[in-house]
């Protein structure tokens, strides 16, 4: 039995009245490597490599065009073949030992990762940037 994983993508941005919104795009079901160095390593590490924008043009650069591109392209990194990644509703239980959140955010621009350790209560072990959760990750490597 693997440790499972939950990944949910959520944008924000302000409505007509200027009231912050949150909405929840998808969720991903990871089945195994669930924990901090292994899915959150794999996540930081992909997201590092982008960059959340408004619009792209044609340079090379790797680019997220809105939160709805972001979670696309991460669920298509990550999928290969049949089993271990899987779609579904957020706030199902899945049995997950660990829930991370993908948060970006309209107006900064800014992408932001949330890890929960699963028991009884989910505890909040981190929050930052993809950058921070590699050097989060290093460091407990290294301990």
């Amino acid at each position: 039995m693997g440790t499972r994983s939950l990944t949910t993508f959520v944008e924000t941005y302000k409505d007509n009245s200027g009231k912050k919104v949150k909405n929840e795009i998808v969720t991903m079901y990871r089945q195994y490597d669930g924990y901090m160095e292994g899915h959150g390593k794999d996540l930081a590490d992909f997201l590092a490599g982008g960059e959340l924008v408004d619009g792209f043009g044609m340079d090379d650069k790797v680019v997220f065009n809105g939160m709805g591109c972001l979670s696309a392209q991460v669920v298509a990194h990550f999928k290969d073949g049949t089993g271990g990644i899987y779609l579904q509703r957020a706030n199902k239980n899945s049995g997950e030992n660990y829930r991370y959140k993908v948060i970006g955010d309209f107006e900064t621009k800014e992408i932001t990762i949330e890890v929960f350790e699963v028991g009884n209560r989910a505890k909040k072990i981190f929050s930052g940037s993809p950058k921070q959760l590699q050097e989060k990750v290093a460091e407990v490597v290294e301990s």
